[in-house]
């Protein structure tokens, strides 16, 4: 919670005051009460991340529960970019599984590029499944 608050002071130049305004709270203390326990109610993460502009809450619950998240695909056309992104993080994935498995590279380095391949992975799946039925392009940058 305390990163996109962070998130939400360098990037959105908002104070707690402002993100608990923000979701809708009726008093600014019970933000700072749930940020002193650890604790929120499940209902009010969505509109916290929405004020902060960052979704660090959500990708810890799903981390911590051994689950995948990955951006939700649109079914847009993809470009060159987009492909050679996805043989960079093919390329990357192999080129650490042959470290760990000689010896020069360690478990977490090598655990982070097979999860950022099997996202791109994923993302591309999701893309693919929705490429007949596109959906418009709303989204609005979080720092607008």
């Amino acid at each position: 919670m305390e990163l996109c608050l962070g998130h939400a002071r360098e990037r959105r130049n908002m104070s707690v005051d402002r993100v608990a305004d923000a979701m809708g709270l009726a008093s600014r203390f019970t933000l700072y009460k749930w940020l002193e326990s650890g604790r929120m109610p499940a209902v009010l993460i969505h509109p916290f991340e929405l004020a902060c502009g960052a979704t660090f809450v959500t990708s810890y619950l799903a981390a911590s529960a051994h689950k995948l998240l990955i951006d939700m695909p649109t079914g847009r056309a993809v470009d060159g970019d987009d492909i050679a992104g996805l043989h960079g993080s093919f390329a990357s994935a192999v080129e650490a599984l042959a470290g760990f498995y000689g010896g020069r590279s360690d478990a977490p380095a090598t655990l982070g590029r097979l999860l950022e391949l099997m996202q791109t992975v994923a993302w591309h799946h999701g893309n693919v499944e929705r490429h007949s039925q596109p959906q418009l392009d709303f989204e609005v940058s979080p720092d607008e």
